[in-house]
């Protein structure tokens, strides 16, 4: 360590602190601020911070949004932390679309509005213009967050509307939506097909699209985000006897899908995505099936070698997994009757 420059020590020192310590230390001089402000400097920073030690769990509800960290060990959360938006709503009117490296994507449900916020620095974005592009409708529109190869953050918006589906790109960059164009079955802008918020994994956007009754198309839509080039994929081989629903996770950059099915009663298998062919991981039972009343989408998953599987009651399932622990964030709409996401705390900004 004796023969490194002074900048080289400090520079490591400060990639390891935790991102609201980053934010106090660009107070301490002129240099610090320069060095804490480069892309550089944010990158390996937010490298070294996608850690399960550095998830947090934000919920939101009719009256407050808080933060809670989780607690691994027994598999709960942390006390909370008050967050206030820094931008107008109307009754904690916000949902959580899409999230990565600590930049959730979130709409104004009064004004249909995207925004990218992070909520550890709490700056925020409007992706919203006046020609019409950055406008999210629920249940028709998909979203999907994603950093390129040039290390520019985008959002990929799927837009449906009466029959006319148009594909848009946001870079962070240049600060401007495009048009980029789609390729695929025409059928898939039928609203009987529901779309998924995209799940980046190795350079590539996954979606699942499942058509709303049994027996019903299910496939899943990549999407290239260096080529900005679509294709289409199957569905894991799931008994189509009943409803079906595909929950993405990227674990260590591996594409994996909880594949539920059934009618009044819903089970789960576990698929890993190898090329371009699903492996069945896991078969269930070890857990009971769910009421379909109960029925909500995976949380998150705690590193002791278990996954949890919640219901919109609050009740836990365990599902107890043979191999190594890993660490994986994934975003949810709803779950103990909050809105909210797991997040990990960094310090990348919604702007540049």
């Amino acid at each position: 360590m004796a023969d490194l420059p002074t900048h080289t020590i400090v520079f490591e020192i400060l990639t390891r602190l935790p991102a609201k310590d980053v934010g106090r230390s660009k107070s301490v001089c002129k240099q610090w601020y320069a060095l804490l402000s480069t892309q550089d400097f944010v990158r390996i920073h937010c490298s070294r911070s996608v850690v399960s030690s550095n998830q947090r769990v934000l919920l939101i509800d009719d009256l407050t949004c808080s933060v809670r960290p989780i607690i691994s060990n027994n598999n709960d959360y942390g006390p909370s932390s008050i967050v206030t938006f820094p931008f107008h709503h109307q009754n904690n009117d916000v949902s959580i679309l899409s999230h990565l490296n600590g930049l959730l994507c979130v709409c104004l449900n009064h004004t249909y509005e995207l925004l990218l916020w992070n909520p550890t620095t709490t700056a925020f974005k409007r992706l919203s213009t006046p020609d019409s592009h950055g406008f999210y409708i629920n249940n028709l529109d998909a979203i999907g967050l994603y950093v390129d190869a040039d290390d520019d953050y985008k959002v990929l918006h799927i837009k449906r509307r009466s029959g006319v589906l148009g594909v848009y790109v946001y870079s962070r960059e240049v600060d401007s939506w495009r048009n980029i164009p789609f390729i695929t079955r025409q059928e898939y802008l039928s609203p009987h097909f529901n779309w998924s918020a995209g799940t980046f994994c190795g350079g590539t956007l996954y979606f699942t699209v499942c058509e709303c009754w049994i027996g019903g198309t299910n496939v899943v839509i990549c999407f290239d985000v260096n080529s900005e080039q679509f294709k289409e994929i199957s569905f894991p081989l799931v008994p189509s006897n009943g409803m079906v629903q595909g929950v993405l996770v990227n674990v260590k950059n591996v594409l994996h899908m909880f594949a539920s099915t059934g009618m009044f009663e819903m089970t789960i298998d576990l698929w890993t995505l190898q090329g371009d062919y699903w492996i069945k991981v896991l078969s269930c039972p070890p857990i009971p099936p769910i009421s379909l009343s109960l029925w909500c989408d995976i949380t998150h998953y705690v590193t002791n070698g278990n996954w949890f599987v919640m219901t919109k009651l609050g009740k836990l399932f365990t599902i107890e997994m043979d191999m190594k622990p890993f660490e994986c964030f994934y975003p949810v709409s709803w779950f103990r009757g909050f809105k909210g996401a797991v997040f990990v705390q960094t310090i990348v900004s919604p702007s540049i």
